[in-house]
């Protein structure tokens, strides 16, 4: 059962890598001074310890200039325009049990969160911060499903396990162009055996504006090795009125020509029917936005989890699925071209093929 290990006794440690302890050692929380003085560590990774202005969070105006040391004095880090900012570098072996971030500000697309494992040059991970959390548009939408949970306002958190061998690297891209940001983080991890049989997390953002009618949009594509496919994040903006969720789920595995899982319908992979009453997020699927209206421009977001069902494949995997309509004045379907955009989540066996690029700033729908 899902609680039943906290019955048992355990040798491991729990480790939170913060702005604040950026090893996540023991004893090292709540010891950032107010001096400037950077640590040796801060510096080791290269993050930007206090902005240069003297405004709020300046040394100078800082909230906590009239309390003493270890009181929140570096609650967050600077993600400078235009840079990659090492978020956490961590030794293994060890499990990654919870990510929490939220950001100083309401940052769309410039924000690309990315993982590495075991010092491979090609993330594992690699995403838009808020569309790796289910959250695709400019407002926060509320996700209560088991392995992640968004909340009021701009609470992202992630509790997918993810082990690693030799080690973890987090680092977060700041694409703005125009702006530095603040991100506030927690990753909560155990130093623990990981065993020969425990495979690597990843997740792979694509994007298609617009999709081309009659042409499938590939949600996972290229994916080399063995593992098993756990999720599905889908964003869907409508370029046409009428209904727009019969497109089919597709889960090509190990060579196939022709799909081995078929959805009946773009809704039912989500775990709705009849064409989502009304918005739901539960642990397992999720219609957390979208309205009946389904009219030109309208914004629909839809998730599944594959937690107690996972897509098992041995040497390769595709998953697409198919812009499709339903005209209820003809009684007959209908191709589309909306815009979608998409973040699959699997396991799998390392080296993993690298993903696509997606360069400069990810378009806006």
């Amino acid at each position: 059962m899902l609680l039943d290990h906290l019955t048992r006794i355990s040798e491991k440690t729990l480790h939170v890598v913060t702005p604040e302890n950026p090893c996540g050692k023991k004893g090292g929380a709540a010891q950032a001074k107010l001096s400037g003085e950077v640590p040796a560590e801060i510096q080791r990774l290269g993050q930007t310890w206090f902005p240069e202005s003297k405004g709020e969070w300046g040394l100078r105006d800082h909230p906590a200039r009239g309390l003493s040391n270890a009181w929140k004095i570096h609650p967050f880090v600077i993600a400078p325009k235009n840079t990659e900012t090492v978020l956490a570098e961590i030794d293994g072996p060890g499990v990654i049990r919870h990510i929490w971030f939220t950001t100083g500000r309401n940052a769309r697309r410039d924000l690309i969160l990315r993982i590495f494992w075991d010092g491979e040059k090609s993330p594992s991970v690699e995403a838009p911060l808020r569309d790796f959390f289910c959250t695709a548009y400019e407002e926060t939408i509320e996700v209560h499903a088991l392995p992640i949970d968004v909340n009021p306002s701009n609470s992202f958190n992630v509790f997918f396990p993810m082990p690693f061998r030799k080690s973890a690297r987090i680092t977060i891209e700041n694409r703005s162009g125009a702006a530095d940001d603040r991100v506030y983080y927690a990753i909560s991890y155990t130093d623990e055996r990981v065993g020969p049989d425990a495979a690597y997390f990843h997740a792979q953002f694509n994007f298609r504006y617009p999709a081309e009618a009659g042409i499938p949009y590939p949600i996972a594509e290229g994916i080399v090795g063995g593992g098993h496919y756990v999720g599905t994040f889908l964003a869907w903006r409508q370029n046409s009125n009428g209904w727009w969720g019969e497109g089919e789920v597709k889960f090509y595995l190990d060579g196939d020509r022709h799909p081995s899982i078929c959805s009946s319908s773009t809704e039912n992979y989500a775990g709705g029917a009849w064409c989502f009453s009304k918005n739901f997020s539960s642990p397992f699927f999720g219609y957390p936005q979208g309205t009946k209206a389904n009219a030109m421009g309208e914004r629909h977001a839809i998730y599944r989890f594959h937690i107690m069902d996972p897509v098992y494949f041995k040497n390769d995997l595709n998953v697409t699925v198919e812009p499709l309509g339903y005209v209820k004045e003809t009684r007959s379907y209908r191709e589309l071209a909306d815009d979608l955009s998409s973040v699959a989540y699997w396991y799998q066996t390392e080296p993993h093929n690298p993903f696509p690029v997606f360069a400069g700033t990810i378009p806006l729908i």
